[in-house]
Order: structure tokens, then sequence, then C-alpha cells
């Protein structure tokens, strides 16, 4: 194992340390969004409220030292909202640009399912070209730039579903699961003891040790049999099944030797291996795979075809 990994994962230990000081649990949404993070992938929370999805966001853009904006999506939200507008300044007679929250490094897209395409787009156009247009000018964002959105898949009532289209462009989607009984028990003694005051953060890393970190995770070994065992796992989502209609798209493959990388890292080595891919494989396809009827009918998930995809394909 090389050195240099051994010691900036470790890093990643004492980050975690800092981060539960106040998120009780929650270890695998930390890790998804650690990997996001340093490999440049947005992040797409699902999971109903009040499981610290917003507190862990907040939390983690402290501890790194980045800009945090929280955004939140409503009916009425106006793409002006979130990238900016022209001002008209009378005094001067001349137009000033007065920039939107989406320039700051981390961004908390609350409930984007809540607000209109239009806002959707203009995020996701953000997220994608990394540079946002307001008037005849475009203005590059902040580097690095990240967006975790939420989205509750309970209510559905007078929202606007992300088009699968949309979806993609979100590195990994996280299904976020209610805590054990054990964490909820000392959830509830952290909240309501006469100590239960926020606790102190401090500052672990900065905007120069993220892109250390992510050069790091670069340079990280994936071997060929790796590389074809990710190519076959995304190809087999695209035969021709009577449970999938749309298979996932080339930045699945992207998606899931980058987050493949930034496990490995996690977990102290500089090579990936296959548990790596399997273990990232649900966050990265379960958005990508648009279920037929016939799916719907039979209540099958994009996790049930991912597990089998899984037990077909052959372990390099």
């Amino acid at each position: 194992m090389d050195l240099d990994i051994t010691k900036e994962a470790n890093i990643i230990a004492v980050l975690k340390e800092e981060i539960h000081k106040v998120i009780i649990g929650q270890e695998y949404m930390i890790d998804r969004i650690l990997i996001g993070l340093l490999t440049g992938g947005h992040i797409l929370l699902e999971g109903v409220p009040g499981l610290a999805k917003s507190l862990t966001a907040s939390t983690i853009a402290q501890v790194v030292g980045l800009d945090f904006k929280r955004i939140q999506f409503t009916p009425d939200l106006l793409p002006a909202d979130i990238l900016g507008t022209e001002i008209y300044n009378q005094k001067t007679g001349e137009f000033i640009i007065k920039q939107g929250p989406i320039f700051s490094n981390l961004i908390l897209a609350d409930e984007i399912n809540r607000a209109p395409a239009k806002v959707q787009s203009a995020l996701l156009e953000a997220m994608q070209e990394k540079q946002v247009t307001i008037g005849e000018k475009t203005y590059p964002l902040d580097k690095p730039f990240l967006v975790i959105a939420t989205q509750n898949p309970l209510e559905q009532q007078g929202t606007y579903p992300l088009p699968e289209a949309q979806q993609d462009r979100f590195m990994l989607k996280l299904k976020i699961n209610y805590p054990g009984r054990d964490e909820e028990r000392k959830i509830i003694d952290a909240f309501t003891s006469e100590e239960s005051s926020q606790p102190e953060i401090r500052k672990i890393l900065s905007r120069e040790d993220i892109f250390r970190l992510k050069k790091v995770i670069d340079n990280i070994h994936v071997d060929e049999n790796i590389k074809n065992y990710v190519l076959d796992i995304v190809l087999k989502t695209r035969e021709e099944s009577s449970y999938i209609s749309c298979g996932a798209s080339p930045r699945a493959s992207i998606s899931l030797i980058k987050a493949a990388k930034g496990r490995a890292f996690i977990k102290g080595r500089n090579f990936v291996i296959p548990d790596d891919v399997k273990a990232m494989a649900y966050d990265v396809l379960r958005h990508r795979i648009l279920l037929s009827y016939e799916a719907e009918a039979d209540s099958i998930t994009p996790e049930n075809i991912i597990a089998n995809i899984l037990e077909q394909v052959n372990l390099p």
C-alpha cells in the first residue's frame, strides 16, 4: 500500500470524526458526500424529512472550509433567484450584476422537485457547464463546486419530478434510511439533554487540500480488468429487457470508475478492487435505469435490477 495514500486517507478519518461531533450515524451518507466532493460529482439525496440531510451538508462544508449556500426550492422560485440578475443603477445609468446564491462552493438545493422545470434547468446547466450567463456575460463558478440536492420520495403532490435526462447530471443518487434504534437513542440524548448545544466544529481541510486530494484520487490505479467489469455492468443495463425501457448512459461508466476510485481512497488503497465497483453500483445506476410499465406492475425496483446484473456479470 502506498504510504502517501495511507497518510491522506488518515485525514479522512479525522474529517469524519469532526463531522460526527454533529451528525450521529449516517456513515453511508457522509462517505458518499465526501466521495462526490473529492471526485467532482453532484449528489441527489432521497429520503423523508428529518434524516439530517441538510445538517450533514452544512457540517461537511464547515469542516472542509467551503462557502455554503442553501436554496429552498419552491413553486414560485425563478431562475434569477438562483443565478442572479442585472439591476439598473440610476446614478450611473448602467446595469450592474447581482450574483445569486449559485456563486458558492457547496450548494444545497433543498427539495429540488418543488420548483418548476425552468428553475431545475437553470441549476442543472450550472452543474454541467460550471458557469453562469447573466445578461451578455458568462461567469465561471468557483472551484470546487458541488451541488447536493434533496427530494422527498413520499410527498409528490404539487411537485415537479426531475426528468431522467436531468437526473443523469447527478453522479450519485443516495437513498437515505431511518437511523437504527441505538443511533436514534443517541440522537434523542444529544438534542434533549441540558448540554444540547451546538458543538464547536474545526476546519480540517482547505480548498488547496481538496484539490490535492482530488489529484491523489485521479492517480489511483484502475486495472484494465476492472474497467471491463464496469463496462460489462453498464452495457448489461442496455440489453433488451421487459423491465428496462432505457439503460444507463456513458456518464454511468465514467461515474462508476470515479466513484470506485473515491471509495478505494477512503478505504486507504491506491488501487480499485471489484468490491469498490459493486459498492458504488447502486448509487451510480439507480437513477439512470428507466423502468418499463411491466417492471412497475411487478413491483420491480432499480435496486432489484442492479442486484441481478451484479450476480450475472463475472468478477474480474
